[in-house]
């Protein structure tokens, strides 16, 4: 059996801040499809791209038209495109590698978020959930856009079905609307203000399906995972529900028309709830049963093992992790700020979280140092223990060798040339052309600019032929380096006076009155005085007649 199905506690999920990333003030995040890259949106209108491997900055997109804050960043498919979404109705196509901008369109309301269509490697069309409206298709080419249908054919034409809270003068109140495409952008899967789930054909703006809520509360986001076989959403009852897709993938349209073949004889509203219940399956409810707690940018893990979904209480950094079988694993209590936005890394067990205040942090399990991974019979020992040595222990070949038969067929032939597929990335063409990192531009130290400006100028100096730079800092630098200096009155530097020592005078005057003579010769012998208060050494050589 399982150890996570015995001890759900022993998954492979995050549990401390690793690390935290600091540029500006960041508002929302994003990862590419290997998770190599991090993008975030920031507070002064740019874009800041980190290498997750070396957690430096690769490349920053800024565009000097904007200045308002990001509100959503999207990757392209294989990672050459980013979709930037700004608070100043702005919607801009950025080209990765160059750095460089490829379209700008202003909208008529600012887009909470938007997403690019995830089926193309170079993709035109996205999907704009904007503030006051119906989500949007858009033509990043041309510009037109197309509003799509948030209500069912009878309402009206296209037209928004009006909310069930007004406010007390009659007018509809503010309520976002959230979509998103399915996993190769065949439709868009939209959440209503009154608590359903609509499949929209955005070719033909035509709703092929519908899915009511329990609570009919407002639907506030709506993800898939990267399999596509998961569809989460977040309402405002403080519920996140997780629904299976039962649709095939890449065959949604031709399944969709063979489900509505056989339901001629039902009205329009049945036969939508009769295919919507066709389509998902209400897989499992998560919530806090006790703080009741609203939910923050819900999402799956890489892997769609695990749900995610962060406190939008104020003042708490607070991360829930759930299994998909609904059972809470683990709560990170993170910083005292609000959390406003996550990412679940697309491969490795870590989190990324955006706290109010504008920092990233990372995180990431805690491993313990296991000595016996470097070993297979290594054994960690609590405290000392008594070793009984083995009768063949120090023979070449033990007995137990002897006796054991290798397990190991070594005529069976050794595949080195098939690459298996990673299961991780099963939905990727594994295409040559994904880019997966940015050449790194690193900049340089004030500190290192400072000592090779002062390096050349010793350089200069020496080929000059003066002994020092004329520089009177370097000066003072290569005086101390050099010898003990010491400072007098007038504040200049000159070398310490030493005083002579009693002794070497009275050896230096002995000198003096006998002077060395040319036909006498020296004896070997000689001593050696040292002055310990100066630090003086004077020699004296005992002399002797023949």
């Amino acid at each position: 059996m399982d150890a996570p199905i015995i001890d759900p506690l022993q998954g492979d999920f995050p549990e401390v801040i690793e690390e935290y990333l600091e540029h500006g003030c960041m508002k929302c995040i994003a990862f590419n499809h290997r998770g190599t890259l991090l993008a975030a949106g920031c507070n002064d209108g740019s874009c800041i791209i980190w290498d997750f491997e070396t957690r430096g900055i690769a490349k920053e997109l800024r565009d000097y038209e904007c200045s308002s804050p990001i509100t959503s960043v999207c990757w392209s498919k294989y990672g050459h495109q980013i979709l930037v979404s700004a608070a100043d109705k702005s919607l801009t196509l950025w080209d990765v590698k160059s750095g460089e901008k490829i379209n700008r369109i202003v909208l008529q309301q600012t887009p909470l978020q938007a997403r690019l269509h995830p089926g193309s490697s170079t993709p035109s069309l996205c999907l704009a959930c904007p503030v006051s409206c119906a989500p949007m298709i858009v033509d990043l080419n041309t510009g037109n856009t197309t509003l799509l249908q948030v209500s069912f054919p009878e309402v009206g034409n296209g037209a928004v079905a009006p909310s069930r809270n007004k406010s007390s003068d009659g007018s509809t109140p503010y309520s976002p609307t959230a979509a998103c495409f399915n996993k190769y952008g065949s439709l868009v899967y939209v959440g209503n203000s009154k608590g359903e789930i609509l499949i929209i054909d955005y070719k033909g703006n035509e709703v092929r399906a519908m899915v009511p809520i329990s609570g009919d509360s407002v639907v506030k986001s709506i993800v898939f995972s990267r399999n596509g076989q998961y569809l989460l959403t977040n309402s405002n009852d403080r519920i996140i529900r997780v629904y299976e897709n039962l649709l095939p993938l890449k065959e949604e349209i031709r399944a969709l028309d063979d489900l509505n073949e056989n339901l001629n004889d039902l009205g329009d509203v049945e036969k939508l709830k009769v295919v919507g219940s066709k389509c998902l399956n209400l897989f499992c409810e998560f919530q806090d049963s006790i703080t009741k707690v609203h939910w923050k940018a819900p999402c799956f893990s890489g892997d769609g093992e695990w749900v995610v979904g962060g406190s939008a209480s104020k003042g708490e950094h607070k991360i829930y992790i759930w299994d998909r079988a609904g059972h809470l694993v683990k709560i990170l209590e993170g910083p005292k700020e609000a959390l406003i936005d996550l990412a679940w890394h697309p491969v490795r067990p870590i989190i990324v979280s955006v706290s109010l205040a504008g920092l990233v942090y990372i995180w990431a399990k805690d491993y313990t140092e296991n000595w016996s991974a470097f070993a297979p019979d290594f054994k960690e020992l609590e405290e000392n223990e008594e070793y009984v040595e083995r009768e063949d222990e120090f023979d070449l070949i033990p007995e137990t060798e002897k006796v054991k038969a290798s397990d190991v067929n070594e005529d069976e032939e050794v595949d080195i040339v098939t690459v298996e597929k990673d299961k991780a990335f099963s939905d990727s063409d594994m295409s040559q052309e994904e880019l997966c990192f940015l050449p790194a531009t690193p900049s340089r130290d004030e500190q290192q600019d400072k000592c090779l400006e002062s390096f050349s100028k010793l350089v200069d100096s020496n080929n000059s032929g003066s002994p020092l730079s004329e520089d009177p800092g370097l000066n003072e630098h290569m005086n101390h380096a050099s010898s003990p200096l010491e400072d007098d009155a007038g504040g200049t530097h000159m070398k310490r006076k030493r005083k002579p020592s009693e002794k070497g005078l009275e050896l230096q005057a002995e000198r003096v009155k006998k002077p060395s003579k040319s036909s006498k010769s020296l004896k070997s012998k000689s001593k050696s005085f040292v002055d310990q208060d100066n630090g003086d050494s004077l020699y004296a050589d005992e002399l002797s007649d023949e």
